[in-house]
């Protein structure tokens, strides 16, 4: 997911799967304990958009013929999300902004907030997609994706508008935990196969990802 597979061949795209793991797993750690926290979130921000810039951009482009389908760039956007996320977290510790990675922690929540938007509009353009994904007892699902889409569209457009940020955000962030919990652990528990799983897992974590952003931008634009 965080590297265009048409770069590299499989035994290097292991490789650099237990590298990123490990690299994820250091800069949680560092943040959780605000061990060097700010320098570690610009410097992942900072990997995962070029990783964006210089991997997924040129892949989508030259590489994949589909490239004018939104839904194709869904793991770009899922790196774009990770790398605003590491923005925003940065953000929240204390330090000077004078060095060039600093200047980007304004953007972090442009770029989260234009990921929502994204993903947003992927709820209208596939939303059979989106409702078959939901719970079966959740009535009205193709409703419920036309609603999700639109909340996720009208939380990001008042983030990056900077109108009532901090509650929108708040609002974003519930939503999404909430799917977290009645949504992908339920399909987590119920992954028939290892594989399976595994992309469940992922995709929990995502979300938890995107939710913990959404709550540090609420936290971070209270006053606005």
């Amino acid at each position: 997911m965080l590297i265009p597979p048409a770069h590299f061949e499989p035994t290097a795209l292991t490789t650099l799967a237990y590298i990123s793991g490990a690299i994820f797993i250091l800069a949680g750690v560092c943040i959780a304990f605000n061990k060097t926290g700010r320098s570690v979130s610009l410097l992942l921000g900072f990997l995962l958009l070029l990783v964006f810039c210089f991997g997924f951009i040129p892949y989508e482009l030259t590489s994949n013929p589909n490239y004018l389908q939104f839904g194709e760039w869904e793991n770009a956007e899922k790196e774009l999300a990770l790398a605003a996320g590491a923005f925003v977290i940065a953000g929240r510790f204390s330090g000077e902004n004078k060095n060039f990675l600093a200047k980007l922690i304004p953007l972090g929540a442009i770029l989260f907030s234009l990921t929502m938007l994204c993903f947003g509009i992927d709820h209208f353009l596939d939303p059979k997609g989106v409702a078959g994904y939901m719970p079966t007892w959740i009535p009205y699902p193709i409703f419920g994706a036309y609603f999700c889409g639109t909340a996720l569209v009208g939380s990001a457009i008042a983030i990056i508008l900077k109108t009532k940020p901090s509650l929108f955000a708040s609002l974003l962030g519930t939503m999404v935990f909430t799917w977290f919990i009645i949504l992908h652990i339920p399909k987590v528990i119920a992954a028939q196969s290892a594989a399976e799983m595994r992309g469940e897992l992922t995709s929990a974590f995502l979300a938890l990802a995107y939710s913990g952003i959404a709550f540090v931008i609420a936290r971070s634009t209270k006053k606005q």
